[in-house]
Parts: C-alpha cells; structure tokens; sequence
C-alpha cells in the first residue's frame, strides 16, 4: 500500500524532504531533524516543518523518543512514498544522492544489457533496519542444498554480485558467517540486538584485505588486447579486495583460477597468476576451475 497520490500537490522539494524522511524510516528505523539538515540545504524551520507534514500525512508511521530525539518507525508503518528496489539499492550501494526518489526516467542512450536480480522492497528495508540497529533476523530461507530452512541470521552487508543481491550474514544455525541470496528469503522478521560475536567486526573474512594478481591467460594469440581492457601496467592488473568478495570477483570477470591454465581462454580471458592465494583461501567454491 502506497499514498504516493497524496504528495502530488506540495513542491517537488518538499516532496523530496519527505520522500526521504518516509526512505530513512523504512530503510533504516529512525530519523531525525539533524538528518534532514545535512541531508538537504534548507533551514532549520524548514525541517521542522516537513517533519510535522510527515506527521499528519501518516501519523502511525512514526513516534518521537524523547531520549533520543529522533523519530522510530512503529510496527504499523505503511510506506508514504513507492521505493523502488532497484533504484533504492543503488542510492544505498552508492551513498544518498539529493533526495531519494527518481527525478528522471532512465536515458534511452544509456542502458543496462542485464537488469539485476533483486528483492521487494520489503525485505530490502528489514534488512537494512536490522543491518543500520545490529539486529538478528528470522527468515525462512529456500538453498538449493537444504530447501526450505528456518534460520535466525545476523546480516552486516548487502553485496552485488553482478547478478543478483547477497547478504553477508552470521548464520547461527552453523556458527559461521555466510552469504544468502536475498531473494530467498521469506518471513523476514527482526529479533532483538545481536552481540558482537555475530557482527561486521568478527566476520575474519570480510576484515581480511587480499591482493590479486591478473593476467591475460597465456593461451591467448593476443593478450595485448586484455591488457587494454582491464587497463593493465606491464601485462598485469592488481587488486586488493576482501576475502569475503573474492569469488563473486574471480567468477564475474571469468578468471582461471587452475594452477594450470586449463580453463578455454576465450570463456576465461584473465589468469590469476597468484595462484599460491588459493590456498589460504576459506571458501574457494566459486573460483574457476579451482573443485569444490
């Protein structure tokens, strides 16, 4: 349920103060009026302003902690704006832009081959919330080894992978920190705060920083030309990534990952010419001709 209709008579601005107010509810359970002040260049007066609109346009959105000074989402909110996941995962992955809604529709000179594959909204914000509070969730959760699980998670970050949409998560039935896949998830519900055994800061392979180096692979006539692609200096390419990302990189820019080139050069461009990485590795499932 949106009331989108309901902005239609107040200001392009003023509906993007409060476009964002209703986005930081949403998506991250709180807001205040210092948030909108370095959020956007208006007055104080302003701010208070769109903040008592908000109010009587949806007044079971919200409910002000005078401890805090800041305004809590209420278990009977119902969006004021339409947020759309592709659109809003951008802004998240990307940082705020000025305000939060799409000004302009998308360029007709400009396009994406591959949409990415993404969840509604709905989870989107749950899983922000308990990201942003260092909350647990409850999820039932559809794996292609498992099927259909009960699982108490404890996200920390969403990851694009090219293709579709991660969560990093503690997964507390197995004690260890693993990827899901967020349009698996079903019955996304916040538990209480976790501790910080299960968050960002215990997660060793998202803390960890690995450098690789690339290569165009040596069964290529012409490796000039992969070197000019992937911008290369002296016929090699070196990155420093987490080790939590490691595979979505190896295997989206189709990197041979065997200690022998076996892989076919023309689906595989790129060598990972240090190989010796594999090894300290925790998870290398998704390298390239690296079994399982």
């Amino acid at each position: 349920m949106s009331r989108l209709a309901d902005l239609s008579r107040y200001p392009h601005a003023q509906r993007e103060r409060l476009a964002f107010i209703d986005f930081c509810l949403y998506y991250f359970g709180e807001v205040s009026k210092t948030d909108l002040l370095r959020q956007f260049s208006v007055g104080s007066a302003s701010c208070t302003r769109d903040l008592a609109l908000y109010r009587e346009l949806a007044p079971e959105n919200l409910e002000l902690r005078h401890q805090t000074k800041r305004y809590h989402i209420t278990p009977s909110f119902v969006p004021l704006c339409n947020h759309e996941p592709e659109i809003l995962l951008s802004r998240l992955s990307q940082g705020m832009g000025e305000g939060v809604n799409q000004i302009s529709p998308p360029g007709e000179h400009c396009v994406d081959a591959i949409r990415l594959i993404h969840p509604d909204s709905n989870t989107i914000a749950t899983l922000m919330r308990a990201i942003t509070q260092r909350r647990a969730i409850s999820v039932r959760y559809h794996s292609l080894s498992s099927g259909e699980t009960e699982r108490e998670l404890v996200p920390h970050v969403l990851v694009n992978n090219g293709h579709r949409w991660h969560v990093r998560a503690y997964d507390r039935r197995h004690g260890e920190f693993r990827d899901f896949v967020t349009t698996r998830l079903l019955q996304v519900h916040e538990l209480a705060q976790a501790p910080n055994t299960e968050q960002r800061e215990a997660d060793s392979a998202w803390q960890r920083q690995v450098t690789l180096t690339l290569v165009p692979h040596p069964a290529l006539a012409h490796p000039e030309a992969i070197a000019l692609d992937y911008g290369m200096t002296d016929g090699q390419l070196t990155l420093t990534v987490r080790e939590a990302l490691v595979g979505y990189l190896l295997q989206q820019w189709r990197v041979d990952c065997s200690p022998d080139a076996r892989l076919d050069p023309h689906s595989h461009p790129l060598r990972l010419a240090n190989h010796d990485l594999v090894a300290s590795l925790t998870n290398c499932r998704l390298l390239p001709g690296v079994a399982p």
